[in-house]
This record gives structure tokens, C-alpha cells and sequence, in this order.
């Protein structure tokens, strides 16, 4: 049986006099990928931006995992396993691949009692072992000594989701993950987060790029100015005279 993962209820949010969302409604569940597509201007990232609490929402009420986050702090939000990655990558640059996911992980070795009792060298060794495990995955693990700031897009996409692994992240939500990548690599990260759904984690997904995205998800809602206007599997939304008339009209 399909799990709700995360709702939200009613949501909306304003600027001043402008209703970015009006009273949305999703569910994204458990073990599946979850597509919001919309125009621009649709309320997609600022769905997003509510949801992980970088926004703070005006009415309604966002659930995950049974639990009201509504208005958390983004930290609160990313330690019980909701984690989001930006349209534009933020590694730290200077630092290596592998020290950028190092980083991402909590290290007892931090604190004054822990680190006098040496049970964080363990830690460490478990932590570096997780890292390469997850940059293998990725495909990354040859540029696990070279700076952030000289990957390519796609590969700085790759790294974000790698960052989100080492949260144990339950649910990633993701903004645009393959905006201005090359179709190869597109279809290459998608194939990514299907195997990782395989293995139990969740994800909400924003993306443009339909032609390739709609093969790898399992349900798909669609925002037109603020609202949801559409939902449902590939073939129920393309078949939607709303939806085509949304795309239609965004495009004159």
C-alpha cells in the first residue's frame, strides 16, 4: 500500500496582495517519485521554498513523515530526513568533492567530551567509507580529491544529491536537478534516483524538461498560477485540455 510521505493542506503563501500559492494541495508518497510541473511563475519553487522552510507559509499546513513542520527552521527540517537541493548547486567550491560530504554529515569528533574519549576516529572511518560508497554510486568517486568549483553542472548536480545522502535524507526535494545539463547526463541522474527509489528513499521533483523527465516519475501534479490545476500519471495529465491550454498560453 502506497504511504503518504508528505502533504500539505490548504498551503498557500503571499507577497503583499500576490498569491504565489493558492490553497495546494499534494501528496507526495513513500518509495516513489513525485513531479510538480508547471509555467513559470506557476508556484512551483516557491512550493518547494514553503515546504522546506525557507518560506514561511501564510495559511495551511505541511505534514511529513506524520509530523506538522509547518514554519519550521530549515535545520529543524533537515534533521528528521527532509532534505532539498537548489536549481543552482551551493558546494562549498573550494573544498574537495569528498570534503563536501564529509561536511554534510554530523561529526561526534565536533564535541569537547567526545572527541577527549577518541570514539571519533571510528566514527570518521565510517563516515570517509559512506562517502566513497556514495560517490561510487554517483559515478564521482574519480573526482574525489578535486574542488568543487572545477565540476561540471551536471556533476555539481550529482554532488548535491550525494550531500543529501549523507543527511540519511527520507525525502529530497529537488529543484530543476538536470536544468542545463546535457540530455546524456539528464537521463544518467534520473536513472540515479530511480535506483536510490528502489532502495527506499522518496523524492518531490520540479523540472522543466518534460521530454525527458515524465519516463521516470510516478505521479505528476501541475501548477498553473498558484493552484493545482492536474493531477495524475503521464498519460491522465498530457491528456488534460487545461493543462495543454496552461503550456499553450505560456508559450505565446
Amino acid at each position: 500500500m502506497d504511504v503518504t510521505l508528505l502533504k500539505t493542506i490548504n498551503l498557500s503563501k503571499f507577497f503583499y496582495n500576490f498569491k504565489a500559492l493558492d490553497q495546494v494541495n499534494i501528496e507526495a508518497k513513500r518509495n516513489k517519485i513525485t513531479l510538480v510541473i508547471g509555467p513559470n511563475g506557476s508556484g512551483k519553487t516557491t512550493l518547494i521554498n514553503t515546504i522546506s522552510g525557507f518560506y514561511k507559509a501564510d495559511e495551511g499546513k505541511i505534514l511529513f513523515n506524520n509530523q506538522d513542520i509547518t514554519n519550521k527552521a530549515p535545520n529543524e527540517i533537515c534533521k528528521i530526513g527532509l532534505i532539498r537541493t537548489f536549481q543552482i548547486p551551493q558546494p562549498l567550491k573550494k573544498l574537495t568533492v569528498l570534503e563536501n560530504l564529509l561536511i554534510a554529515e554530523d561529526n561526534p569528533g565536533e564535541g569537547i567530551l567526545k572527541c577527549l574519549k577518541g570514539s571519533w576516529l571510528k566514527k570518521e572511518e565510517e563516515i570517509t567509507e559512506k562517502a566513497f560508497h556514495i560517490l561510487k554510486f554517483l559515478n564521482l568517486e574519480h573526482l574525489w580529491n578535486v574542488e568543487a568549483y572545477k565540476l561540471s553542472g551536471g556533476q555539481l548536480k550529482l554532488l548535491e544529491i550525494g550531500r543529501a545522502l549523507m543527511r540519511n535524507a527520507k525525502m529530497i526535494l529537488m529543484d530543476e536537478p538536470i536544468a542545463g545539463v546535457n540530455p546524456v547526463l539528464a537521463h544518467s541522474i534520473l536513472e540515479r534516483l530511480v535506483k536510490l527509489k528502489n532502495e527506499g528513499y522518496s523524492f518531490l521533483l520540479i523540472e522543466h524538461k518534460l521530454d525527458i523527465v515524465l519516463n521516470y516519475v510516478n505521479y505528476i501534479y501541475v501548477m498553473a498560477a498558484g493552484k493545482v490545476i492536474a493531477e495524475g500519471d503521464k498519460e491522465t495529465v498530457l491528456s488534460n485540455p487545461e493543462v495543454e491550454e496552461v503550456y499553450l498560453s505560456a508559450s505565446r
